[in-house]
């Protein structure tokens, strides 16, 4: 999966960092492989300890390179490292969510979504319009049978009716 995202190239992630780890001592660790520009340990927000994991970011791929090559399966205070190249930061909102688009970037796609929900929102609505409407006419012709069939049954239970129609009989 991690190939389908662009990777940074001159900033590693260190996995499996000890509770004793600090900036200062990860600064320290990775140093003899070159300049470093920054590192990060993030923090739990409940327990304000780092996560077992930090970021070293160097100014030279060729040093974060040799870093890797070199630190990766290597131990730090008792537990094995884990270094790989890092993935862009994710932040939170925007349409891909990646810290390397501005946050306007999928602005189009936004306005895009939205006018397809409301054109989807308005022909559910014409089709609920015709459905009702069907529905009436449907009840309406219903009803009219209903009407004819009474009045069928009426003409045959009438003696009136069933007097005319005697008549008309004899007279053809």
């Amino acid at each position: 999966m991690a190939a389908n995202f662009p990777v940074q190239k001159n900033t590693l992630y260190v996995g499996g960092l000890a509770e004793e780890v600090n900036e200062a001592i990860l600064h320290a660790a990775f140093i003899p492989f070159g300049d470093i520009k920054d590192v990060k340990t993030p923090l739990d927000q409940a327990t304000q300890k780092h996560r077992s994991f930090g970021f070293v970011t160097f100014l030279e791929r060729e040093d974060a390179a040799a870093a890797m090559d070199n630190m990766d399966g290597a131990e730090l205070y008792g537990r094995v490292l884990t270094v790989n190249y890092a993935l862009p930061e994710k932040i939170k909102g925007g349409e891909q969510g990646w810290a390397a688009q501005p946050i306007w970037a999928d602005a189009d796609t936004w306005f895009e979504r939205q006018q397809q929900e409301e054109e989807m929102q308005r022909m559910q609505a014409e089709n609920k319009a015709a459905m009702q409407a069907a529905e009436e006419l449907h009840r309406k012709k219903m009803a009219q049978e209903r009407e004819g069939e009474k009045e069928d049954d009426a003409e045959k239970d009438d003696p009136m009716a069933m007097a005319e129609a005697e008549a008309l009989k004899q007279q053809s």
